[in-house]
């Protein structure tokens, strides 16, 4: 399809809007989505739902089986570092495997948060394949650690600890893992292109500290808007 990114890569700390922003544009038909975002049919790739799978398939390995749990330890951290990147390594596969049977049509929207105590941006990225990278195009929404520690605690619903939209850290995982962001040292030599193995990544910041993905209203629909119309212009310079 034209006129639409084929991939959109949405980064930021837990609870800063990006889910709220996928979910926003899904609700939109779908060519006024692609007239005003650039956005087409939407195939939603999220790190999130594959560790809590890791998570229920440790827990049922060691209260029903009897056996040493694979990813995670009881208090739900990853047994190791690197599983982190392993995470990337399946977002990488599962869209080699989408394109394969859905011949690249629409666009795949590609998410994750990470911080510094797993590498950060710059080490995640390294794991992306080569044939995601040369479609990308990134957009990270910009909040402070307080402003994110903020609405992971108010999203948080203990019915629904696996939904994309009401999953929660604890305040002590969120201080270990996301205080500290390297958005700024990862994008500090250009102001709008990533450089990851020689490939340049179009990238646009989205300033969210003041919340406005949590009413979905028009400051929502102007910001987004002009924010992704910068990126498609920097991507079609890109080619």
């Amino acid at each position: 399809m034209k006129n639409i990114f084929p991939v959109l890569i949405l980064n930021a700390r837990p609870g800063a809007g990006k889910s709220e922003i996928s979910h926003y544009l899904q609700q939109i038909p779908l060519d006024e989505r692609i007239d005003r975002y650039h956005v087409g049919p939407m195939h939603i790739l999220d790190d999130f739902p594959l560790l809590w799978a890791w998570f229920e398939e440790d827990d049922l390995l060691e209260r029903v089986f009897g056996r040493p749990r694979s990813h995670t330890t009881p208090d739900e951290d990853f047994l190791h570092h690197d599983l982190w990147h392993l995470l990337i390594r399946r977002l990488s596969l599962d869209y080699d495997k989408w394109c394969r049977d859905n011949e690249n049509e629409g666009t795949v929207l590609i998410e994750f948060s990470r911080g510094n105590e797993h590498g950060g941006y710059q080490a995640a990225y390294q794991h992306l394949s080569d044939t995601i990278l040369k479609q990308a195009a990134s957009f990270y929404v910009q909040v402070s650690y307080q402003e994110s520690l903020r609405k992971n605690r108010k999203r948080r619903n203990p019915e629904r600890p696996d939904s994309i939209l009401e999953h929660s850290l604890a305040d002590i995982k969120m201080e270990h893992l996301y205080r500290e962001d390297d958005w700024a040292d990862f994008t500090a030599d250009s102001p709008t292109h990533l450089t990851v193995r020689g490939i340049r990544v179009p990238y646009v910041i989205f300033e969210n500290e003041d919340d406005v993905t949590s009413a979905k209203g028009e400051a929502l629909r102007a910001r987004l808007e002009k924010a992704l119309g910068r990126l498609w212009t920097l991507k079609q310079d890109s080619l």
